[in-house]
């Protein structure tokens, strides 16, 4: 299951999206020693990151939690990280459709060098903790179980010795960004910032709608198929959507085979309907309005972000605007595209753009102050 394309294309993308709690750290990754500073009685602790799992309805979900250099007691701000849509991973890339930017572990390292702690986590069918309890009939997981997963890890991350329980975050990209808005609401303390990064802001298959009508475009424009043709396909999309919307057999006749394709996964797939109809039933905006007033928020929308264009984002942030949020609101990122790159970069390419990382250091910056 996806909620949203990362390119411009007829390749249809076939995936299933990425919730627990008994914790426990396996012990692997980096581990930061205490040393005493000359003179001084107080320790400073060297930064670690390290590999770290806990139990969400019988599934086992592993990630890493990075924790910066502090001092020895200090407690810190911190962050869930949420990826987005298909099988993609804690550090946000999506083996299966062979993409790798590393976009989640490339955030956590900017917010630890704001001394913020973050984690990050494999939902499931994703990484290293794959199908789980819903290995054997994955067509019966739903939003919900992806949100309760969601929740145990910020369970987990507020139990940390290192975390400071007053400045609780919640970082999402993508559809993840959805997931923050609901996280927002179903954890306790609630979270004292999002940052939402090119986030879903609309519901899954109007951003579907959306989407095909630009790879349809860019089909005629490139002439694979007719205007004629073009037109006929964006209104037989339309058709199939309100068909599934209603609960009725999709009907594809008359559609191009590449038409069909681009829609299989949300439309066609038996396994993907249950999560589809779950995620298609919430209008972010609607969880946006919702939103614990003084909460601070960042929003960005790059220019190039084709998933995510900047002509949809107002409903979300006029939303946010009602609810009371604080901080930076909006931030339009020129020339920035999904994955947070600028023209010429190619997708597996690890790198943010200048333009995001300000954003989300602008954003971070009064949850770095120290916590006493």
């Amino acid at each position: 299951m996806r909620a949203l394309r990362r390119t411009v294309n007829f390749a249809a993308i076939a995936a299933l999206l990425g919730s627990g709690l008994a914790a426990c750290s396996s012990g692997k990754g980096a581990q930061g020693a205490a040393s005493t500073t000359p003179g001084s009685s107080v320790q400073a602790v060297a930064a670690v990151s390290r590999d770290v799992s806990f139990v969400v309805g019988g599934t086992t979900t592993y990630g890493t939690l990075d924790v910066p250099a502090h001092r020895s007691g200090q407690r810190l701000a911190a962050a869930l990280l949420l990826a987005g849509s298909g099988p993609t991973d804690r550090n946000g890339n999506d083996i299966a459709a062979n993409l790798a930017p590393y976009i989640l572990q490339l955030i956590a390292g900017e917010l630890a060098r704001t001394g913020i702690m973050s984690l990050r986590f494999d939902k499931y069918f994703s990484g290293e903790t794959g199908g789980g309890a819903f290995a054997t009939h994955p067509s019966s997981i739903d939003l919900a179980a992806y949100i309760r997963q969601a929740d145990a890890a910020y369970d987990f991350l507020r139990a940390q010795p290192e975390t400071d329980t007053g400045r609780m975050l919640v970082v999402g990209h993508s559809e993840g960004g959805m997931y923050a808005l609901l996280v927002a609401e179903s954890t306790s303390p609630r979270p004292a910032g999002l940052a939402l990064i090119e986030p879903q802001d609309e519901r899954l298959l109007s951003l579907i709608q959306l989407q095909a009508d630009e790879q349809i475009d860019a089909a005629v424009g490139q002439g694979m198929l007719t205007a004629v043709s073009g037109t006929q396909s964006a209104a037989g999309v339309r058709r199939a959507i309100s068909e599934f919307r209603a609960g009725q057999p999709v009907d594809t006749r008359g559609l191009a085979p590449g038409v069909v394709q681009l829609i299989t996964p949300e439309l066609l797939s038996p396994v993907n309907a249950r999560y589809v109809r779950s995620d298609d039933a919430v209008y972010p905006p609607s969880v946006a309005a919702r939103l614990a007033r003084g909460t601070r928020v960042l929003v960005t929308d790059g220019t190039a972000d084709t998933n995510v264009p900047v002509s949809t984002i107002k409903p979300l942030v006029s939303a946010l605007t009602a609810a009371g949020a604080t901080g930076p609101g909006l931030r339009v990122l020129e020339g920035v595209n999904h994955l947070l790159h600028l023209p010429g970069v190619s997708a597996s390419t690890q790198v943010l753009a200048p333009a995001a990382v300000a954003a989300l250091q602008d954003w971070a910056s009064p949850f770095a102050l120290p916590g006493e």
